[in-house]
């Protein structure tokens, strides 16, 4: 009876055991099902804004529009403009704008990427080479330089044209692209690799002469042998093609470009142009405002999440300044992001983290 009786007590407890076992493993599932239903999904990524308005590097949420605040900010920082995300920073141009003719040489900040800490300077307005009116930034993706787009126009003077500059990796000055095969006057703004490795390059006339205010071109330069090749598009070739700067290829490999108005022409508006990414054709243009309403213009364009083109507004009229759009390029419909009046006071450029140092392309996820 004994041996019986302590089977029986066995037998309850490895039942007991077995029922503990399984509410334990139970609750585990439980837990491991609650964590994975209340872990937050993914938030599509932030777009980074220079506000020239208060020398600061905001976010927004590209999905939402909501405010994320400052994240980068440093004393000298005065008048940014391209930027581009590499090797865990985020690459600041800064022109360090000033009144009168003593501007100082601009120069590239750097700050960690995720925290928005002030890193240091690429190159500074001292360094030998340093860009003085430098706006556009990009990557070469196969040569590991920085080429920089100069725009030049020093102490009031049209004699001083721009400059399409070249740094090393380490913000060494390299040299300038040879751009003696190109006749006109030189006064570039925005750079881009192509789809054809080469690196395109938005100009304009000199913006203190009235009777060069319209004039605008596409150039295109070989990184490799760093020699001018030929005009892709021009205000000749272009209808309504005026003053560019900001540039970048979509997924079929055309190209949208910012195009502001004639100032000459009644009822002209500033516009984005979809461009033929092999022939410079004029395809498609997006009106930015409609004449008769407040104006508003874009200094730079980025394409984002799901196809779309981002738009940063500034300008002078207070319906429109501080505003970003985000557009579909088929619809021709545009949403605003951010309204006017909002945080945004001078946005110029925009990047996101997975945009493409050398070809602004949108990486995604």
């Amino acid at each position: 009876m004994t041996s019986e009786r302590y089977s029986r007590i066995d037998e309850e407890r490895r039942a007991r055991c077995t029922r503990d076992l399984t509410r334990a493993m139970l609750a585990g599932i439980a837990i491991v099902i609650s964590v994975v239903l209340t872990v937050p999904v993914a938030r599509a990524d932030d777009i980074f804004i220079g506000d020239a308005g208060d020398n600061t590097v905001k976010r927004v949420d590209a999905t939402t529009g909501a405010y994320r605040g400052t994240f980068a900010v440093q004393q000298g920082l005065n008048g940014p403009v391209g930027m581009i995300f590499t090797d865990g920073e985020l690459l600041v141009v800064n022109q360090n704008k000033s009144e009168g003719i003593n501007q100082p040489n601009g120069e590239v900040f750097r700050f960690d990427e995720r925290t928005g800490l002030f890193l240091g300077k690429l190159f500074s307005s001292t360094d030998r080479g340093a860009a003085f009116a430098p706006q556009g930034i990009v990557l070469g993706d196969e040569d590991d330089k920085f080429y920089v787009a100069d725009l030049g126009v020093r102490d009031d003077d049209c004699v001083n044209q721009g400059d399409i500059k070249v740094y090393s990796h380490r913000g060494a000055f390299l040299g300038n692209l040879d751009r003696r095969g190109f006749k006109p006057a030189f006064y570039p703004r925005g750079v881009v690799f192509g789809p054809d490795g080469l690196l395109y390059v938005s100009a304009r006339g000199c913006p203190l002469n009235a009777g060069d205010s319209q004039i605008a071109y596409v150039l295109r330069f070989n990184p490799h042998s760093r020699k001018f090749v030929d005009v892709f598009a021009s205000d000749a070739t272009v209808a309504g093609f005026h003053r560019p700067e900001g540039l970048v290829f979509d997924d079929r490999g055309n190209l949208w470009i910012t195009s502001f108005r004639d100032n000459t022409k009644d009822g002209d508006v500033d516009r984005i142009l979809k461009l033929d990414g092999r022939t410079g054709r004029l395809l498609d243009s997006l009106p930015l405002w409609t004449a008769g309403h407040p104006r508003a213009f874009a200094q730079t364009i980025l394409f984002g999440p799901d196809g779309k083109l981002f738009v940063p507004i500034f300008g002078d009229a207070d319906e429109t300044t501080g505003q970003l759009r985000r557009c579909d390029t088929k619809t021709k419909h545009c949403v605003n992001l951010v309204e006017a009046g909002g945080p945004l006071q001078m946005p110029l450029f925009v990047i996101f983290r997975r945009s493409d140092p050398s070809t602004l392309r949108y990486r995604g996820r």
